[in-house]
């Protein structure tokens, strides 16, 4: 398990370099994007990436940050589950989320996480 040790948090997420370019690949093909993430029993760790307005942000939706100008949201519940956490948005081998933008290009976004002592 990995620790973080802050005296405030500002900016819960942050990404790996391997993110950060399929990040601005992703923004290349379709503008602005955002990612929400997953609390589901088959997706948990991870992040979905939509282009911008093709997902609505709900009113119990957290913001968490930005990682490559892309927002970041969790639901509120989940956000209570993990709010000690930073989380770390890396690109892995794989398919993404049947409806998020890396599906079908042979790597996948994956969510790791350090717990955060503030």
């Amino acid at each position: 398990m990995m620790f973080c040790w802050r005296e405030q948090m500002e900016d819960k997420v942050s990404a790996t370099p391997a993110a950060l370019e399929l990040i601005a690949t992703l923004q290349s093909e379709y503008g602005p994007i955002l990612f929400h993430q997953s609390g589901g029993c088959c997706d948990g760790s991870s992040p979905m990436c939509y282009p911008k307005g093709d997902f609505i942000i709900g009113d119990h939706d957290v913001r968490l940050g930005e990682i490559g100008g892309a927002p970041v949201y969790i639901s509120a519940p989940q956000y209570d589950v993990w709010k000690h956490t930073e989380l770390i948005t890396d690109v892995v081998p794989g398919r993404g989320g049947m409806f998020s933008l890396d599906n079908g290009r042979e790597v996948r976004f994956l969510t790791r996480s350090k717990v955060c002592i503030i």
